[in-house]
């Protein structure tokens, strides 16, 4: 058995994109501090998701690029690889976007968000046009799918599970709206269909898939991590603030069921 141990920082929507690298840079070391070797956050989590009724500062790359140099020299102290939901301002247009930075205080790249809600359009963001990645840390080989895309769009999830990812870590921002159900347990039937999708994801492709959100009172969804086989390894309290710490076997995540998807162009479905 092969164990890598990674944290998920299921924490609050910060007060400002200062306050998001502040947070960010403390969920590190702690996550450093409990062994992980790897921490996902949010989607959006700096500066923060434009959500309507959140004032976020219009785009700014200078800070942007601050930002992301203080979280890389935080993984080189840490020595912990990390994946910054972000945001990125590509001629003229604004991506969602994760950065990804190894633990030595490299970056290893982005994965971009290509698929987007239609609600997200008002708020700014457009589709990224840039492919998908696999990364690296120590053992692990992992994947990223943005909110929307891994609830809506399986083939963003298979494709890093064909091309050797143990765990696709799924980024997303999912508040409580006026009315909705408010549940206790995971993938709770009376619910919505995320949690249930995340479940499918895991098993449809043999890999762990690992979703990250952020802590708020009476979120729909939370944090949590699902086995390849699609049962539920482990999940954050709904609300709660905190990293959710897992130990997830590698030897689970076999692909199997990806790879003998028998389509041959999987990337023009993404």
């Amino acid at each position: 058995m092969s164990t890598f141990r990674i944290a998920l920082a299921n924490i609050p929507y910060p007060a400002s994109p200062d306050d998001a690298v502040t947070r960010a840079t403390g969920a590190m070391a702690e996550a450093s501090a409990a062994g992980a070797g790897v921490i996902c956050f949010p989607e959006c989590y700096v500066p923060g998701y434009r959500a309507r009724d959140r004032r976020v500062p219009p785009p700014d790359p200078a800070f942007l690029q601050r930002a992301w140099d203080t979280v890389a020299d935080a993984a080189r102290r840490a020595r912990v690889a990390v994946v910054l939901g972000t945001e990125r301002v590509v001629n003229a247009r604004l991506w969602i976007s994760t950065l990804v930075v190894n633990a030595d205080g490299t970056v290893a790249g982005f994965q971009d968000k290509t698929q987007i809600d239609p609600s997200e359009e008002d708020l700014g963001y457009v589709p990224a046009d840039t492919g998908r990645n696999v990364f690296q840390a120590g053992p692990l080989t992992f994947g990223v799918a943005i909110c929307h895309e891994g609830w809506r769009y399986p083939e963003t999830v298979r494709w890093p599970a064909r091309h050797g990812a143990h765990v696709v870590f799924h980024p997303h921002f999912h508040e409580a709206e006026n009315g909705s159900y408010r549940p206790a347990t995971f993938a709770d039937p009376a619910n919505t269909f995320h949690e249930k999708a995340a479940l499918c994801r895991a098993a449809e492709n043999t890999c762990f898939f690992a979703s990250v959100n952020y802590a708020s009172i009476g979120s729909p969804t939370t944090s949590a991590v699902v086995r390849p086989d699609g049962t539920l390894l482990a999940y954050q309290p709904y609300g709660t603030p905190g990293l959710l710490i897992v130990d997830i076997d590698l030897s689970e995540a076999t692909g199997l069921l990806a790879a003998r998807l028998r389509r041959h162009s999987i990337e023009e479905l993404i």
